[in-house]
């Protein structure tokens, strides 16, 4: 009989120490300060190993979305954004009954994904290991463990999807091939390199039905005849780099983003490591995120809808640059006009039409307008650390506007490229907010 009560006595003992171990956790407000981290963190890693824009957003939406498929469990309520994109399989599910941390859950993921596709490995590691070690505090082993595990499943999940986008396969195909005909893109100085990412409008869009869903109308045909639009434009360009106000010029380095500049100095060449477009606009939206007071999981899907809007808005705007291969202002200007022209900005190398900033920045703007209102005002400061430099806007479309015509200003884009891409970024960032339902 005595020896029956000791074991009881032990077996609630046990009991009351594992209810102990799983007492649920505590999500306080100031933990989405992390959210916020770890897309900063992803931020400076794609800085410093110069993605090109297309392969940056590619990395960002694989990232964002890992985090809030792993986080959305803090409120079931919250659908599944993965179950309304194309590609992607049934996420994992937390095991019924056990207590998870769904913040070390999430940020386990967003860094699983971030060291398979990015190359400053350590770094990842550094960060992630840095944020998990402040988010453990109390939770016992066996919820960090568990959560750590959901982490990697739901990583496990994205990077399977992301392994079918074809991502691999446009890689080894065979270089552009140059056409020299009038019209028509060729390489441009200072360094005259490779077109970037020529196939790109082969990878798998994510709520797009194809890549030329949004195609744009086409660029203005080439004329040698001054009243044509094609001369007008050109002429524009020119006439306006000529007498570029420090407003202007201000405009255009803002805006500038360009993760592929290279300066040189007599023999010397060396790359100055900058932004991409959606870079600055994953900042725009921690920005938005922060003033808003968003909790994590807010911020997880506003980061992850962004991410989503960019990468979709890069195959959109790649289709149409490797369809129409139109001639960059520099060429043109230089060929028809001024031999001696430089465009204020070192132009990107890949075709003119459309101007990816055109397209991206309207999609993404499109977007968080839907999130954060019309009329929502923020000071941006992302280019601070880089140029010494912040602007403030009245609306995101607004600032998206601004970053359009930026390009003129750069002399880097034409104006039917930044118009007609605005209307195919716009169109895009209607399309996506009309198809993915939010909290």
């Amino acid at each position: 009989m005595k020896r029956t009560a000791l074991c009881i006595l032990i077996y609630l003992l046990a009991m009351s120490c594992q209810t102990k171990r799983e007492t649920p956790v505590s999500y306080e407000p100031v933990a989405v300060k992390y959210m916020h981290q770890i897309e900063s963190s992803l931020n400076d890693i794609i800085v410093y190993d110069i993605f090109s824009a297309p392969v940056a957003s590619r990395i960002y939406a694989y990232a964002s979305l890992a985090a809030f498929e792993a986080s959305r469990w803090m409120d079931p309520s919250y659908p599944s954004l993965t179950r309304q994109l194309h590609g992607f399989g049934r996420m994992p599910v937390p095991e019924n009954g056990k207590e998870y941390d769904y913040r070390l859950a999430a940020v386990r993921a967003f860094f699983n994904i971030s060291q398979k596709l990015t190359f400053t490995k350590d770094s990842v590691v550094t960060v992630q290991n840095r944020i998990l070690n402040e988010l453990k505090g109390s939770t016992s082993a066996a919820i960090y463990e568990r959560s750590i595990s959901f982490g990697d499943e739901v990583a496990d999940s994205i990077l399977a999807c992301a392994a079918r986008d074809h991502y691999k396969e446009i890689q080894g195909m065979p270089r552009y091939t140059l056409r020299d005909e009038n019209g028509r893109w060729k390489t441009t100085p200072p360094d005259y390199l490779d077109a970037v990412q020529s196939f790109w409008n082969k990878m798998s869009p994510m709520v797009m039905d194809s890549a030329a869903q949004f195609k744009p109308i086409p660029p203005p045909s080439f004329s040698l005849d001054k009243q044509s639009q094609y001369y007008k434009e050109i002429e524009e360009v020119y006439n306006i780099s000529r007498n570029l106000t420090d407003s202007m010029k201000e405009m255009a380095a803002f805006w500038d983003d360009n993760a592929s500049a290279t300066t040189h100095v007599g023999h010397l060449m060396f790359a100055t490591k900058k932004p991409s477009p959606g870079g600055h606009w994953i900042n725009i939206t921690a920005i938005a995120s922060k003033q808003a007071r968003q909790d994590w999981l807010q911020a997880a899907q506003t980061y992850a809808l962004v991410s989503v809007a960019m990468y979709d808005g890069f195959i959109s705007c790649w289709d149409e640059k490797y369809r129409s291969e139109f001639i960059r202002p520099v060429t043109a200007i230089n060929d028809m006009i001024d031999p001696g022209w430089e465009s204020y900005l070192q132009t990107p190398p890949f075709p003119e039409y459309t101007s990816g900033h055109s397209v991206i920045s309207s999609a993404i703007s499109t977007v968080l307008t839907r999130i954060f209102g019309d009329n929502f005002q923020f000071t941006d400061d992302y280019e601070k650390p880089y140029i010494g430099m912040q602007r403030s806007f009245p609306s995101f479309l607004k600032a998206s506007e601004e970053a359009c015509w930026s390009r003129l200003y750069g002399g880097i884009h034409f104006r039917s490229s930044i118009v007609n891409g605005r209307t195919q970024g716009l169109a895009l960032g209607k399309f996506i907010n009309n198809k993915i339902h939010l909290q």
